[in-house]
């Protein structure tokens, strides 16, 4: 389990090497790790190259270098444990003002889940930028035509495997309120967990049967196979259908409950002065204005939903109680 103390031993110090790294490149791009946010800028994405945070972060990157209001932004993928060896490293750069992270609920779960010496409160807020909607999909040969379809065979057989993204995840999470509005006890959930949305694809595609036959991801994840139709989407979970896109929403199918929304944000280091934050927060506001960065918003299905550090922090704090039940009620943690 990823709470193994010897793993997160494991953890902090693949974290310590990969921000020792990360230090090596921006040496090597010639970056004076003195000079301003505006003059050089560095956004970790907590993940492997291709998934949400990563797609997060070069947005921010794409659009900050097109309006121009930094002049050199690079991504650093740090990837593991639900984003925490990437919450380590940024802890471990303890008054940068020119580093920034992207966050979002998974980061929150893999926290709760590897019971992480690192929360997001240990790190500098900067801004919640958007969410991001989670989908229920299937391939196109599946005998499962509606959600319904799936519920009435899953309330018949509760063993019915359902596969998504690391263990704790929004997917994982999706799932088990799912599980619950179906009927079924939360931590008799069969999950399926995935290294991301490619494996997770390849496993519900595979011609020889893969391991799962349907799966819970973002949206982005699924969205060329859909558009394709070779996965059909059974649902979406927003609080309203996708522009563009003909797929009910669970509370329109009568389950309201499954409602958990993935969202992306921006934190920095500790130990910044109140003005580094501010200037921060400042390019974040200007990337968030900006055209390009509007145009990334409307091309990903992503819905603005921003917030301040203020707000920002006292909603950091509602979703790790949120998070924490719904985990302690899948049997992941012990909620005590």
């Amino acid at each position: 389990m990823i709470g193994d103390r010897g793993l997160l031993g494991v953890a902090a110090g693949t974290a310590l090497v990969l921000v020792t790294g990360f230090f090596a490149v921006r040496d090597a791009a010639g970056q004076d790790e003195g000079a301003p946010a505006r003059s050089a800028l560095t956004v970790i994405a907590p993940a492997a190259a291709g998934g949400g945070w990563d797609l997060a972060a070069r947005e921010f990157q794409q659009a900050t270098r097109t309006e121009s209001i930094v002049n050199s932004v690079q991504v650093v993928n740090i990837p593991g444990a639900g984003g925490t060896i990437g919450l380590g490293g940024l802890d471990r750069l303890e008054g940068d003002p020119t580093t920034v992270m992207v966050t979002g609920a998974a980061m929150v779960g893999g926290v709760e889940m590897g019971g992480s010496p690192v929360r997001l409160s240990d790190v500098t807020p900067i801004a919640r930028l958007t969410d991001d909607f989670e989908v229920v999909a299937v391939p196109a040969d599946s005998p499962w035509e509606t959600l319904e379809d799936f519920l009435d065979d899953w309330r018949e057989d509760p063993a019915i495997p359902v596969g998504g993204g690391s263990a704790g995840s929004p997917d994982h999470l999706v799932a088990g309120q799912l599980a619950e509005a179906a009927g079924l006890d939360p931590a008799d959930l069969h999950y399926t967990p995935h290294a991301g949305g490619g494996e997770l694809t390849l496993s519900l595609l595979s011609d020889a049967g893969g391991t799962v036959r349907i799966g819970v991801s973002g949206f982005n994840d699924f969205r060329d196979l859909i558009e394709g139709g070779r996965l059909r989407a059974l649902a979406v979970v927003a609080p309203e259908r996708l522009e563009g896109v003909d797929v009910p929403t669970t509370s329109e199918l009568g389950y309201p409950s499954v409602d958990l929304v993935n969202w992306r944000g921006i934190v920095a280091a500790p130990g910044i002065s109140a003005e580094e934050q501010a200037e921060l927060l400042e390019i974040t506001e200007e990337m968030y204005g900006a055209r390009s960065w509007q145009e990334a918003v409307e091309r990903n299905r992503w819905e603005p939903n921003w917030a301040g550090p203020e707000e920002f922090t006292g909603f950091l704090a509602e979703e790790e109680t949120r998070i924490r039940t719904l985990m302690t009620d899948l049997g992941l943690i012990d909620g005590r």
